[in-house]
């Protein structure tokens, strides 16, 4: 990575000049990120606590809820500090570190929305063959697999954006992320540009097309099922196919297009960054009864 640089800090044009606007946009971000946080934190800790949500899938969605909250703490924390200050600054590793660890999160995030899928395809058109398929072995290997996957994509995307030197310091953004500091290189970038749509595309691409076929896959199975097996399984499919919806679109509208930036870009990387993680545990808690009963017993202390 090159260091001839003479960039040092990284300034934020963030949301608005408007003080007033911020102080608003500042007590909505505290807000989500506190729910963001709490609700997350509550399923991985019922999660753990709960001897009756020991399946794969709660497995796997203790670890979603997890991974959501690292992904929204590698935003929002800054984000809200910056929202008091006149001037909102960075310093260059500081953006480094943050783009860093925002696609190690993001990439292990997509991983494992695939898994998840994965494991419904398993559980619903395997089911004899499902607790041993989906062992707990099996399960950690997948997770560390999409964990591996997602520090892999992070760290070639970091490398071709520090490669070379800026010569400009100010991004129309609130966070650092890909097409904004491209846009501050000294070089042509159109190189750059290619390899960094084919890294993330290619997690993207790849990634959708291995949940449409596992969806394929389920909605033709179920036609064999009971009316209450179907029920069931539509059910717990509908909350992840919400989420991935939910994380798949922005991500793809911001990531999967020549390296310019939209106005737009603000404003969906709200949904990705704040919004997904804060909707994850309403989604999978309140169209999930098991889970709310294990979160009442939690709570009431039964």
């Amino acid at each position: 990575m090159s260091t001839t640089s003479n960039v040092t800090e990284i300034i934020f044009l963030g949301f608005s000049k408007n003080r007033d606007v911020q102080k608003i946009i500042s007590v909505i971000f505290i807000f989500t990120y506190i729910a963001t946080v709490l609700g997350n934190g509550l399923i991985v800790v019922t999660i753990m606590a709960s001897k009756g949500l020991t399946s794969p899938m709660y497995f796997f969605l203790g670890y979603l809820s997890f991974i959501e909250i690292c992904y929204s703490s590698s935003i929002a924390p800054k984000l809200i500090l910056d929202s008091f200050m006149e001037k909102k600054v960075i310093s260059l590793q500081g953006c480094i570190t943050q783009i860093f660890f925002l696609h190690v999160f993001g990439g292990a995030e997509i991983l494992l929305l695939v898994v998840m899928a994965y494991d419904r395809y398993v559980a619903i058109c395997k089911p004899l063959h499902y607790s041993v398929v989906m062992n707990r072995r099996v399960c950690s290997l997948l997770v560390a697999a999409a964990w591996g996957g997602g520090l892999l994509h992070s760290v070639g995307l970091t490398f071709l954006i520090f490669q070379e030197p800026f010569c400009g310091k100010v991004i129309d953004h609130y966070f650092c992320d890909v097409h904004p500091m491209l846009k501050l290189a000294c070089f042509d970038t159109y190189l750059i540009g290619v390899l960094i749509i084919t890294n993330s595309g290619s997690i993207t691409v790849i990634s959708f097309i291995i949940l449409l076929v596992s969806y394929v896959v389920i909605l033709h199975s179920l036609r064999n099922q009971t009316a209450e097996g179907r029920r069931k399984a539509l059910s717990t499919c509908a909350s992840h196919v919400i989420v991935v919806s939910l994380f798949f679109i922005p991500c793809s509208f911001v990531y999967m297009r020549p390296c310019v930036t939209l106005p737009e870009d603000k404003i969906v990387a709200v949904f990705y960054t704040m919004v997904t993680p804060l909707l994850n545990p309403i989604i999978y808690s309140f169209r999930n009864a098991e889970v709310k009963n294990a979160m009442r017993r939690l709570m009431g202390g039964k």
